[in-house]
Parts: structure tokens; C-alpha cells; sequence
């Protein structure tokens, strides 16, 4: 049989192979058996098979594609495999032969046992990270290094993803695309693509490429952090002779699909393949068109494929992405992509330009202009007004005459809230801000051109680009010669002029003025620092986000985790929103410290003040403290009138329990399962959640008995009527403490299961624990330092919910806004039983400074209607979410009230399977959204949200649009 080629045979619809067949064949040629699932696949049939020790995959492959052609395909895997790559490796029979034939369906089919790659497919993923994007250039370019002199009569075949015909299975596929705008548009940008292709495709190399180095065919190891280089290749099909670039066009266009909003992702990818597998000028000028085709040839035959073959779910199901990657590949300006891969490849990184023989401006004296994420003067949310930068501007002009921004600047005014995606906020050149007439001179000899508002120096190797210049005629300049005056404005006339000074690279190319982070990397190639046209050093600072994270670890005990696997470099907040170095905007959706918001004017000015009067220690005497407690006190549960001031809520509930302990002379103390208190030695001893300690439950102290969590959803009684039966099983427990004679000194809870995320208790419950406890003579202590303070919108006190009144309430987190305050709040009785043992002292609790936040939260909470948000906008945003979870089978509960919600994810909705991987995935791909949200409870499964209160609506419509885009994208895969 010859080897395949696709103008003889374009179809080439699966062979029809069932699993009943594919357990015959695995158990009579290959002597396998086990759990058999088929996978995916374009036109081969594929199965899984796993004994519960080894894993093997099946392949019956097309009826027609030759021995030889598997032959070249095996060889070829075992050539990669030498590299160190990790691929499938053929298994031979029981009779010695890799390759059989069987005769299935009245078919003859060549069929092989492979070894199974293990890992995860980068299919799977939302967006890539810039590391998954490098390593997939890697790999593909080891790939193509190790193919270079490989030799076989299999790999001299035409198949329809053979980037040489491209043009051709455009042509004969096109008419399956039904929508004819679509159509058009693909037949377009193909004709586009091979117009350029055509002087250059005798000029590129060829060899035996791998062909298909895609998220589809890699996988990461179990356990690998993401991204890592050595990526394993699960098939091998595709091999075929052809041009070396292919290999690499065709791992670029599968990234595009993941990124469509940071598309240059791929030249990340394309940097890392030619440190292995280095491209020559001409295959670098072909790179952008083949790709272009990669994604025309990609929709026309999944269209294709899914009308000759309609049970094709996973040609299907692949439809949508390939349509992505096609539309964010035709929307690209083609000349800009040749001219960016080409400097991402042969520029320098740091290059800059050599000293000019003048300046632009040869007597200005030069203020510089700070718009960066930590400048003090951007606060109280200036940098979102519009005008922002011409008034800061403006006000140093008035002052110091011309003023000037800097380079590599990511700048705070540029940022946007509620934006999905990254926003350009890095400065890719500088703007001189002066007065309307002032003259600007040629640098350098040159040529100068007026494009559209810009005025354009083309001087030796690169451009000076000018915008906000009236210019002089074009034409040849010599170095100090006049070239254009600073225009004024229509609207004043002696308003400052704020004029662009650019350097690029590009030639004839208007460059942005403004990149993303992810584009960071290759426009700071083509558009170097402007500083030697202006004679100052104009570079911003560079952040050191990953400079941070190492220095972090390096010092910072780890066991003091941090979020994310990749966490941004916060360094500003405003309301509900965080921003990092990079001057990108997050919506925070855990940050219950942050009560009424990330720097609130008023809190900011009234620490501000106290601290430039007076902090000591809550011995000395001032009004502060007992304007503070009284409120507190004024606050809470009538009958609890006596406070301790502390400074956090571990020490609150380190101290309620030695209240208790010392009121009751018992020790025995009830806690809740998978409940979590703090860290100090009795808040720790008190906390059973093995989200946060596996071994919680086999290393409680004596005196602590943990009881069963009286959990709704996922309980030992499940429903909203269950508390009687908790009732019950606590009822027995404690009467086998009884008959041990063991005195109970206080029951401990969280009235709502903030570490479960948000869980409500069966109504009822609070009310028969308390009653069972103080029968027996026992204390019961309400931990309201995550749920309390007004955060569940109907009630301030989450006992409320449950009717009940405690002994003792211990608080924190939000009561400060991140200040450390805590706080227990308790009877005069208990209060004074504590004092015969000694006094208590706090060094920093009830300080003056700590009063005046605790203070000044309680007035904004009180002025601003914070509860009252929680409750109407916390409202809107369960309701929201419970409308998602009639859409999205893994989300198995909404938990919560007001500000205070868990969205609790399941694999299975009739076993409750945990859905604990997806869960922190599905917070990695939040981020990359804008939102900022992380997983809670024991099994890691719910998304925690509870902003500060002062989250509006479109911030909640936000985030519930965002996780309804990254749900649905998971659906699809």
C-alpha cells in the first residue's frame, strides 16, 4: 500500500471501531485487559486502557494511511525519545509484531499498543502563562533539532495538515464552512498568506517534522508545576516531510485560542523554538503566513471533518476554539506580526540607541512626572479621572516650567477597572508636556515625514516619532536643525501641550504607544528608552514582581502561604479593588479585612491624624478607648457589656477560651469539625479543618472534643430541618461525657460556617446547643471574626440568625480594615471571675491608633450603609450565582447571606464528589479575568467570596460574568 496523500483521498471519516471491538483486540493480540475508554481523535480511533497499574492507549489507525507511514511514526518516536522527550512508545504483541491487522467492521485496520504518556493536556487550560507558552517552543523546537537527519520512505507523505498544501485543503474544504460571511473571511486571509509565502517557500528547509506540537498533543506531569519545560508528546501521527518553520507555526496557532487577547504570547513560544532549532531570515519573514493558514486549514476541516463524520464529538467539539484562533489570527496587522517576530528574535533586549549629536529640546530644564501604582499623589481614586494626568502635569508646569514622563513607566492613570484581560498601561515612549510654541529640534541627521498627527525622524536604524508637533517641511534635517513647535490645544490655547516622543524599530510602522505586561518583552525591544534624545534618564523603575516572590521565600517562613501559583505584585488598593506593579486592576473578592474598602479617605486621614498625636499601650488613659468600647458594647447582644481589647481574633478566641475555662474551672471545651479559629496555641487546639492541617483531627488536645458540623449540604444530616437530628447525636455525646464526669467549660462555634464557606446551620441549632451546654454549667462563645460586624447584611451578629445570645463574642479581621484590632466582648461577671487570676495586658490592643480605626470603621459603616449593601447588593449576588448553578452541573451550592457566600463545586451532583483541582483552577483562571477569589473548606472545593462591603453592582455583574465565561470554557473542553 502507498503511503497516503490527500488529494487522492480528502475524506477521511474514522474507522468505525467499537469498544466491545477494541476489548477483543487489546485481550487476543496484546494480552491487556482493563477499564477501556476511547478518546478523541481527528480521524485514528483511540482507547485508554488501564489494568489499575498500567495505562496503554489503542490505536486503530485510518484504513488509509500505510504500514509504512506507522512504521516512520514509531521510528520517529523512538529517534525523539533518545532526545529525552517523553512519547508513546509502540508495544509489541504476544507475537513480537508492533503493527497488526485486524479486521474490524469489514475493514482491515493496522492497529498498535502504545505506552501511555502521563500528564495533563494543555487543552485543558484557560489562558496560557508565559512559561506554558515558552515551553511549548521548547519542545517543539528539541522536537525539530531531533528530527533533522531523520531518514524514512513513511514520512514522504501529503496529508491535508501539511503546511507545503495549505493553500489547496483551503480550496477544497471551503465549501463545508456553511456560513458564507465566514467563508469569505477564510478565503481571504489564506489568498493573503500565500501572496507572501510565494517568493519565499523555495527558500525554506525541510526535513521530517513531528507536525502537531499543540495544547491537544502535550502534557505536563502529575505534580509538575505548571509550564514546566520538559512537556511529554502523546502522538505521532501527523509526521510527515516538510518545511522546518511549519513545526513551529503550527504550536503558535494552538496558542492563540488560550490568549486571544495577548496573542503576542507567541512570540514567547517562537523565542524558545530557535534556541534550539534556529530559523534563518526567510523562514522567519514566512512564519506569520503559516501560521495565518495553520488556522484557515484548522476551521475548514474540523467543518469538513464534522460533515463526513457527524459522531465526531471531538472534531466538533474543537470548532469553537479553532474559530477563535482564526479570528484573532485574521485581525492582526500582518506586516506588524513579520516585523515583531523578527526583533523578538534578533533584537536585543536591552538594547538602546547610541548618543545623538543634539536634543529635541537643547535648553529645557526637565521636571519628571511620577504616574506609577505607588505614587502618594494618585490617592483617593485620582488616577480613574480622566484628566488625571494633564492636572498633575499642569500643576508641576505651573511650578518648574517643562515637564516629562518617564519610560517603561506601567502607569497608574492608565489602569481600568472592571476590564477582563490585561490593560496597555506600559509607556512605550515619553511625553515632554510644555508650553503651546516651544521648538523641538532634530537630534540626529535624518529624514523627516508627517504621517496622519505625527511627525516622523527617520534617522539611522530607527525612527523618532512624534505626536502634538506642528511640523516644519518635511525632508532632509541635519542635527539641531528646527523641526516642528509644540501644538496648542482648540480647546485653551495656553493650556500645556503634551507631546509623544517615541523610538522604534519598525520601519515605516506607526508602533503603539501603549503595551500590555504580556507585550512588555518584544515593544521594549523595537521601541528602546528615548532618554539620549532628551539628555536626562528618563526609565521608570522596572517592577520586580518575580524578585519579590524569591526574596519572599527566601526569608518568609513558607508555611506563611501566598495565593496563586504566579501571585501579582499588589502594592495598591482602592474600594474593592487591588492593583499591581504592573498597574493592572483585580476585583477582591476575599478580603474580609478590608471592611469598608482598600484605602478609604476617611479611615487614611483619621490614622493619619492620631498618629501624628499620640500611640501607647492601653494603660495610659485617654478618649480613644472608652469611646470605642462603648460602642462596641452599644453594638452588642443586650446583657454583654464588657470588652477586651486585643489585636487579632486567634488571641480573641485564645482569650474567650480562658474566660470560660477560668469562670466555669472546667476545661473541656466543644468545638465544631472542620471548623478553623486561629493559630495561637488554644485557637489552634479549637480548629479541626484539615483544609488547613491534615492531621487536625488525630492531634486535638484532651480537653477539646470535636463534634460533628451540622452541614446542610454535605453533613452526616443533610437538609434544612436536620438540626433536631444533630441535636440528637450531641445529646449522646455529651451524655457519655457526663458519665465520665468530665466538666464542660464551653462550646465554641462559628454561627455561620465561614471556613466551610458561608454555610448557614440548620435553623434551630444555635438555640438547643446552648441549651445543652449551659445545663451542664458551660460557657457558649460566638466566633463572629469572620461572619460578624454587619457582613451578612441582614443581621450585624451572626448569632442573630439563629436567635441566640452568648456568653462571649470574639471579633477582628474586619473591625480593623487591616489594622490589627480585635476584640471579646463578654459579661461584667465573666470579665471579673478572669481578673482574680491577674491582669491582662495587650501591647498594641486598645491602642489609640487601634481605637481610632476600630472608631472610624464603625462611622463608615454606620454613614455609608455598609450593612445595609451587604445585604441588597449581597442579595443580587446570590441570586446571580444561584442562576449560574442551574447552568453549570459542577456547582453543586450556594452557600451564604449578604457579603459572606461559598460557591461550593462538585464532579458529581448525586455523590457530592468534591471538585477540590477544578476549584483551584478555576481560581487561577479568575485571575487572568480580573478577579481575584480562592478556594475554602476542608476538601479546598468552594470559592470563597466576601469582599469589602463596599462592592457595588457592577462589580458584582463582573465577576459573575467572568466566572460564568471561565465555566462555560471549561464545559467545552
Amino acid at each position: 500500500m502507498t503511503n497516503y496523500n490527500f488529494f487522492s483521498t480528502p475524506s477521511l471519516p474514522r474507522p468505525a471501531v467499537t469498544e466491545h471491538d477494541a476489548t477483543a483486540v487489546a485481550r487476543d493480540l496484546f494480552h491487556v485487559t482493563g477499564q477501556l475508554t476511547e478518546l478523541g481523535s481527528q480521524q485514528d480511533r483511540n482507547f485508554l486502557i488501564d489494568d489499575g497499574d498500567t495505562r496503554w492507549l489503542l490505536k486503530f489507525s485510518n484504513p488509509e494511511f500505510s504500514a509504512q507511514e506507522l512504521e516512520a511514526q514509531d521510528a520517529a518516536a523512538e529517534r525523539v525519545s533518545l532526545a529525552g522527550i517523553d512519547v508513546p512508545r509502540s508495544v509489541p504483541s504476544h507475537e513480537g509484531a508492533a503493527i497488526r491487522i485486524v479486521h474490524v467492521g469489514d475493514v482491515d485496520l493496522h492497529v498498535r499498543l502504545l505506552s501511555f504518556v502521563e500528564g495533563d493536556a494543555l487543552t485543558g487550560r484557560g489562558a496560557l502563562t508565559v512559561a506554558e507558552a515558552r515551553s511549548l517552543g521548547h519542545t517543539a523546537g528539541r522536537l525539530a533539532a531531533s528530527l533533522e537527519a531523520f531518514v524514512h520512505p513513511g514520512t514522504e507523505r501529503i496529508t491535508q495538515w501539511n503546511l507545503r498544501i495549505a493553500t489547496q485543503v483551503v480550496q477544497m474544504y471551503l465549501p463545508h464552512v456553511p456560513d458564507p460571511g465566514r467563508r469569505e473571511r477564510v478565503r481571504v486571509a489564506a489568498a493573503r498568506a500565500q501572496a507572501v509565502l510565494e517568493p519565499l517557500s523555495d527558500k525554506l528547509r525541510s526535513q521530517p517534522i513531528h507536525g502537531d506540537i499543540t495544547d491537544d498533543n502535550v502534557v505536563t506531569r502529575h505534580g509538575s508545576p505548571l509550564g514546566v519545560i520538559d512537556l511529554g508528546v502523546i502522538d505521532f501521527g501527523d509526521i510527515a516531510d516538510s518545511w522546518v518553520v511549519a513545526e513551529l507555526a503550527v504550536t503558535c496557532a494552538s496558542i492563540l485560542h488560550h490568549n486571544p487577547r495577548t496573542p503576542l504570547m507567541i512570540l514567547e513560544t517562537i523565542a524558545a523554538f530557535v534556541t534550539h532549532t534556529p530559523l534563518t531570515d526567510d523562514e522567519l519573514a514566512a512564519l506569520w503566513g503559516l501560521i495565518v493558514l495553520r488556522t484557515c486549514v484548522l476551521v475548514v476541516s474540523g467543518e469538513q471533518q464534522v460533515a463526513v463524520d457527524d459522531a465526531n464529538h471531538y472534531a466538533s467539539e474543537n470548532r469553537d476554539h479553532e474559530w477563535i484562533a482564526f479570528e484573532v489570527a485574521e485581525g492582526l496587522d500582518a506586516q506588524q506580526m513579520c516585523a515583531l517576530i523578527r526583533a523578538r528574535v534578533r533584537l536585543d533586549r536591552h538594547s538602546v540607541i547610541e548618543r545623538p549629536e543634539g536634543l529635541l529640546l537643547p535648553a529645557a530644564s526637565l521636571s519628571v512626572l511620577d504616574f506609577s501604582v505607588t505614587n502618594p499623589e494618585l490617592s483617593d481614586g485620582i488616577w480613574l479621572r480622566p484628566d488625571s494626568e494633564a492636572v498633575l502635569a499642569a500643576a508641576v508646569v505651573r511650578t518648574s516650567g517643562t515637564a516629562v514622563t518617564r519610560y517603561g513607566e506601567y502607569r497608574l492613570t492608565r489602569a481600568k477597572l472592571h476590564h477582563t484581560g490585561e490593560t496597555a498601561t506600559l509607556a512605550l515612549g515619553v511625553e515632554v508636556v510644555t508650553a503651546p510654541g516651544t521648538v523641538f529640534s532634530a537630534p540626529v541627521d535624518g529624514v523627516v515625514r508627517v504621517e496622519d498627527d505625527a511627525l516622523v525622524l527617520e534617522a539611522s536604524g530607527y525612527e523618532i516619532w512624534l505626536v502634538g508637533l506642528e511640523p516644519l517641511a518635511p525632508g532632509h534635517v541635519s542635527a539641531g536643525q528646527r523641526i516642528g513647535a509644540a501644538r496648542a490645544g482648540t480647546a485653551r490655547s495656553e493650556a500645556p501641550v503634551h507631546v509623544r516622543v517615541q523610538l522604534s524599530r519598525l520601519a515605516g510602522i506607526r508602533p503603539a504607544f501603549f503595551a500590555t505586561p504580556a507585550e512588555a518583552e518584544i515593544w521594549q525591544r523595537v521601541c528602546p528608552d528615548p532618554s539620549p534624545l532628551l539628555g536626562i534618564d528618563l526609565a521608570a523603575p522596572e517592577p520586580l514582581s518575580a524578585d519579590v516572590l524569591e526574596r519572599r521565600i527566601s526569608t518568609f517562613a513558607e508555611v506563611q502561604e501566598h495565593y496563586y501559583t504566579e501571585p501579582p505584585e499588589i502594592e495598591r488598593g482602592w474600594r474593592e479593588h487591588l492593583i499591581d506593579v504592573h498597574a493592572q486592576c483585580y476585583l477582591d473578592l476575599v478580603n474580609n479585612v478590608a471592611l469598608t474598602g482598600h484605602a478609604h479617605p476617611r479611615l487614611v486621614k483619621a490614622v493619619s491624624n492620631q498618629w501624628s498625636l499620640l500611640n501607647t499601650n492601653s494603660r495610659f488613659n485617654y478618649s480613644a478607648l472608652p469611646r470605642f468600647t462603648e460602642r462596641l458594647v452599644a453594638l452588642a447582644p443586650e446583657g454583654l457589656d464588657t470588652v477586651f481589647l486585643v489585636n487579632s481574633g486567634s488571641e480573641a478566641v485564645d482569650l474567650a477560651l480562658r474566660l470560660a475555662k477560668t469562670y466555669t474551672g472546667n476545661d473541656a471545651v466543644l468545638a465544631f469539625q472542620e471548623a478553623y479559629h486561629g493559630w495561637t496555641v488554644g485557637a489552634d487546639a479549637v480548629s479541626s479543618s484539615i483544609g488547613d492541617n491534615p492531621r487536625a483531627l488525630e492531634t486535638r488536645p484532651d480537653w477539646v472534643h470535636v463534634i460533628d458540623a451540622p452541614h446542610p449540604f454535605r453533613g452526616t444530616h443533610r437538609g434544612a430541618d436536620s438540626a433536631a437530628r444533630y441535636l440528637d447525636d450531641l445529646e449522646a455525646r455529651l451524655g457519655v461525657l457526663d458519665d465520665a464526669g468530665t466538666g464542660l467549660a464551653a462550646f465554641i462555634g462559628e454561627p455561620v460556617f465561614g471556613n466551610a464557606g458561608g454555610v448557614l446551620l440548620p435553623d434551630g441549632y444555635l438555640a438547643g446547643v446552648f441549651e445543652k451546654v449551659r445545663s451542664r454549667g458551660g460557657l457558649t462563645i460566638s466566633d463572629e471574626v469572620q461572619v460578624g460586624y454587619g457582613r451578612l447584611g441582614e443581621y450585624f451578629w451572626g448569632v442573630e440568625q439563629q436567635g441566640v445570645t452568648p456568653d462571649i463574642i470574639t471579633i477582628a479581621k474586619g473591625m480593623g480594615n487591616g489594622q490589627p484590632v480585635g476584640a471579646v466582648i463578654t459579661r461584667r461577671d465573666i470579665a471579673e471571675k478572669f481578673a482574680e487570676e491577674g491582669s491582662l495586658f495587650s501591647s498594641a490592643g486598645g491602642s489609640p491608633v487601634s481605637c481610632v480605626v476600630g472608631l472610624t470603621v464603625l462611622d463608615i459603616l454606620r454613614d455609608e450603609g455598609l450593612q445595609e449593601n451587604a445585604r441588597t447588593v449581597g442579595g443580587d449576588l446570590k441570586a446571580k450565582l444561584l442562576t449560574l448553578q442551574g447552568q453549570h452541573d459542577i456547582i453543586g451550592a450556594v452557600h451564604g447571606l449578604g457579603l459572606y457566600l461559598g460557591v461550593e463545586l462538585v464532579r458529581d451532583l448525586a455523590t457530592l464528589e468534591p471538585a477540590s483541582a477544578e476549584a483551584s483552577e478555576i481560581c487561577e483562571e479568575l485571575l487572568r479575568e480580573g478577579c481575584i477569589v480562592q478556594p475554602t473548606g476542608d476538601y479546598k472545593n468552594v470559592l470563597k467570596i466576601k469582599p469589602p462591603l463596599n462592592i457595588t453592582t457592577e462589580s458584582v455583574d463582573f465577576f459573575v460574568e467572568a466566572l460564568d465565561r471561565v465555566l462555560s470554557a471549561r464545559s467545552r473542553r
